[in-house]
């Protein structure tokens, strides 16, 4: 089996107000095993970043002016994805922002052409009551976030195909080769990942944990109550 572990970031969180896609990562596993490859791009929005996305990614708006539009790399992304099971963290707000680009170049939608699984709908079943944001999900797990100090698509996915397969084997300790988010800053790359290291697992300080949940906070109450930061 071919699954695409798959995230992006965008403009804001509604795609009914508008907001367009900045960032379209994935990660390919044969078989449930990385096959090193994966793609990802910077995209320009054609419109300005909210500031909440804003201080989440940390991506400004000068950085993407001179980045592709979704029109100019959308064959080579689905020729990437086409015949996968795409494995996504809240799905349908991925999918719902995927479609959008879609529908604006006539390409149709992505159920047209990969089967979706859900990892926040399979955590919630596994795991009810609790939290189930990416991060959560990794400190439960055992699996090493410490490179993600901010929201990028490719570290994300990355660390969602190691929360996937702990989910559902224990497998764990893939080690992705997690780069800085400067040296993720490329477009439309599809490059090996390194495999040649163990991670060293580093846990959160209680006043780093505090302070992620005070940038939550600040989040949820700018969104009135409706920030999806926390499920995404």
């Amino acid at each position: 089996m071919r699954q695409i572990v798959l995230d992006t970031e965008t403009t804001g969180l509604e795609v009914r107000q508008g907001h367009r896609l900045i960032e379209i990562a994935c990660v390919e596993m044969i078989e449930r095993r990385p096959t090193g490859r994966h793609y990802q791009t910077y995209l320009n929005p054609e419109r300005a970043i909210d500031e909440g996305a804003r201080q989440v990614t940390g991506i400004e708006d000068e950085f993407l002016l001179d980045k592709p539009f979704f029109a100019d790399v959308v064959e080579q992304f689905l020729q990437f994805i086409d015949g996968a099971e795409l494995i996504i963290h809240n799905a349908t707000f991925d999918v719902g922002f995927l479609d959008a680009e879609l529908d604006r170049v006539g390409r149709g939608r992505i159920a047209d052409r990969c089967t979706v699984l859900d990892t926040l709908v399979m955590a919630r079943e596994r795991y009810p009551g609790q939290r189930n944001s990416l991060d959560a999900l990794c400190k439960r797990l055992g699996v090493d976030n410490s490179a993600r100090d901010l929201h990028g698509g490719l570290i994300d996915a990355q660390l969602l195909a190691e929360v996937y397969l702990a989910m559902t084997s224990g497998q764990v300790a893939l080690d992705l080769g997690f780069e800085s988010q400067a040296e993720q800053r490329t477009t439309a790359v599809v490059l090996p990942l390194r495999m040649d290291r163990r991670p060293r697992v580093l846990r959160a300080t209680d006043d780093e944990i505090a302070a992620h949940e005070q940038r939550l906070d600040a989040l949820d109450k700018s969104a009135g109550g409706t920030s999806v930061w926390r499920s995404h």
